[in-house]
């Protein structure tokens, strides 16, 4: 396990209501409506759901460690590069798991420089040293 030397920042949310409900963060930035999934039995409709506010906190968290690998090695990065989170959910023996794909979008980039790009970043990045070894994850790069 991984623990920070010294925390710099905590963000503090709040949800009520579990996946029928909502979440706020303490500032008020966040805030936004929960609802389930059809695909989980749910009504859908106007809201969001856990995954998909996993997959915004991974895909960009993942972003930034992509941006700050680059810049310490010097490489550009494509003017639109950005990275999209799939983030999956089914039943495990007990409960319920989770998997992740990030799709990096490096168009033009040498698919060699994106995959160490994409390798160093994944060793960086906070939201995969929490998820290795909990969650499949897989990388895949687009160049």
């Amino acid at each position: 396990m991984k623990t920070p030397q010294k925390i710099l920042y905590v963000a503090s949310v709040t949800s009520d209501g579990g996946r029928d409900g909502r979440s706020r963060s303490d500032d008020g930035n966040l805030d936004v409506a929960l609802v389930v999934p059809k695909e989980l039995g749910g009504p859908g409709g106007a809201g969001t759901n856990p995954e998909q506010l996993f997959g915004a906190g991974y895909s960009a968290c993942f972003l930034g460690a992509v941006k700050l690998v680059a810049r310490t090695g010097k490489i550009s990065l494509p003017a639109d590069t950005n990275v999209s989170a799939k983030v999956g959910m089914g039943p495990v023996e007990v409960g319920y798991a989770l998997t992740v794909e990030l799709v990096v979008n490096l168009p033009g980039m040498d698919p060699v420089v994106a995959d160490r790009i994409l390798a160093s970043a994944h060793e960086r990045c906070p939201y995969s040293n929490a998820t290795r070894g909990n969650i499949d994850v897989k990388l895949t790069a687009v160049t």
